[in-house]
Order: C-alpha cells, then sequence, then structure tokens
C-alpha cells in the first residue's frame, strides 16, 4: 500500500469515526433541527449575533446569497450548500443537551461501539487470526472520555483511530486485563461503525 492510498484510508477512517460520534448526538435532540433552508438560514443567523456577512463566511458564500434564502426569494441551495446548512445547524443545535449527553458518557455511562472492521493479534491460522468482524461493545466511561476529549481537541487521525482501537481493545478483546493486558490488537479498514451514548 502507498503512503497516498494509506493516507486516504485513514481520512476514510477519521470520516467514520466522526459521522459515528454526529449520528450519536442526533439521536439525543429532544426537538428536530430546522429542515428547510430558509429556517436553517435563520437558526445559523442568530447563532452568528445576526451577522449575514458572518453567516455567509461560515457557509461559504456570499452576503447577497444569504439574505436570498432569508428573504424567502430563494428555496432550492446547491447540493454542496444544503450539504453545510445540515452540518452547521446539526453543530449548532442544542448544545445543552449534547454537553449533558456527553458529560454523562464521559463520567458515569459510557458509550456502546458497533462496528465492522479489520482486527487482528494472533499468528495466521489461529482463531486469534486477523479477520474483518463484527463487533459491539459497551465502553467504560474512562474510555467514553478519552475518546470525547480527543474529539473536542480536534485530535489528529491517528490519535482519535488510537483512542477508538484502544477502547475496543481493551473492552474486547483484553477484557479490562484478565490475562491478556499486554495484547497488542490491530483495528483497520473499518467499513461502519456506529457510537450511542
Amino acid at each position: 500500500m502507498t503512503e497516498e492510498e494509506k493516507a486516504q484510508q485513514e481520512a476514510r477512517t477519521r470520516s467514520k469515526l466522526m459521522e459515528g460520534l454526529a449520528r450519536a448526538e442526533r439521536t439525543l435532540f429532544t426537538r428536530p433541527a430546522p429542515k428547510s433552508p430558509r429556517a436553517q438560514m435563520k437558526f445559523l443567523r442568530t447563532r452568528e449575533k445576526g451577522s449575514t456577512k458572518s453567516l455567509a463566511e461560515r457557509l461559504g458564500v456570499s452576503r447577497k446569497t444569504v439574505q436570498r434564502y432569508l428573504s424567502g426569494a430563494s428555496i432550492k441551495p446547491s447540493k454542496r450548500l444544503q450539504e453545510a446548512l445540515v452540518q452547521e445547524t446539526e453543530a449548532e443545535w442544542q448544545p445543552q443537551v449534547r454537553a449533558r449527553a456527553r458529560q454523562h458518557a464521559a463520567s458515569l455511562g459510557g458509550m456502546v461501539i458497533s462496528c465492522r472492521a479489520y482486527f487482528g493479534f494472533g499468528p495466521e491460522g489461529t482463531s486469534d487470526a486477523g479477520r474483518v468482524r463484527d463487533i459491539s461493545v459497551a465502553v467504560s466511561a474512562f474510555h467514553a472520555a478519552a475518546i470525547l476529549a480527543a474529539q473536542e481537541d480536534g485530535a489528529t487521525q491517528s490519535d482519535l483511530h488510537d483512542a477508538v482501537a484502544e477502547a475496543i481493545a481493551d473492552t474486547y478483546f483484553r477484557q479490562a486485563g484478565g490475562g491478556r493486558a499486554g495484547l497488542e490488537v490491530k483495528f483497520a479498514d473499518v467499513e461502519w461503525l456506529n457510537i450511542a451514548f
């Protein structure tokens, strides 16, 4: 595998980890986020303290475009703008609900990580040999705190990947020590990943 292919694979893995955390947070919303482009623009403008200029910069569009959507003159955004509106709205929606859930996961509740990925730690030809596995584990609050802290601190792909890999390895393969404390587990090629608080 070339360095470029490896970098692309790492970027896809980080994207899946970030998407998994975002999906977990969306399930916590107590009210649905705004759906129409106009409602999303109005909501985001309030988050930008009424500034259409800073909202336009945030979305990567002109100030006139923002004003057209706010007035109702435009109603059908481009695919790129629609994705930006959804992403930015969900990132700002119900921050207190999200913060409480993250605090609970990091202090008491932990989180459940389900994924399909390549895991390996034993020699070829044994039942421990590396292969693609479907795994669902409830990780401890300690590991949840490490994953959430890495995400909040803008962790690199490898840091976030390492935090999730360590949580899965410790919980599923090492069973929190249990005679396998030094076991090195390879976690790669993530096909899908879901996280629940």
